[in-house]
């Protein structure tokens, strides 16, 4: 039982520091959707028959301050 007690204690600090607050977390989800809705944008901009090339730049026109690089948070092999 002392053994559990001190394993708590030691990690207790760990786990509150990977604690969101509610207002992080709504701010997570927010730009989350935001990201999703670039992607779903560029989705039908390439169904559109639209240049690759033109539907990257209003992918990263749409993702400016939402995510990291200049993928929106996402990369695969293109």
């Amino acid at each position: 039982m002392r053994k559990l007690l001190c394993l708590l204690v030691l990690a207790l600090p760990v786990l509150s520091a990977q604690a969101h607050d509610a207002k992080a977390i709504a701010k997570d989800v927010q730009r989350h959707r935001a990201m999703a809705a670039a992607h779903e944008a560029a989705a039908r901009c390439l169904e559109s028959g639209k240049k690759f090339e033109v539907c990257q730049k209003e992918l990263q026109a749409a993702c400016k301050g939402l995510a990291l690089g200049k993928y929106c948070g996402m990369r695969h092999e293109h």
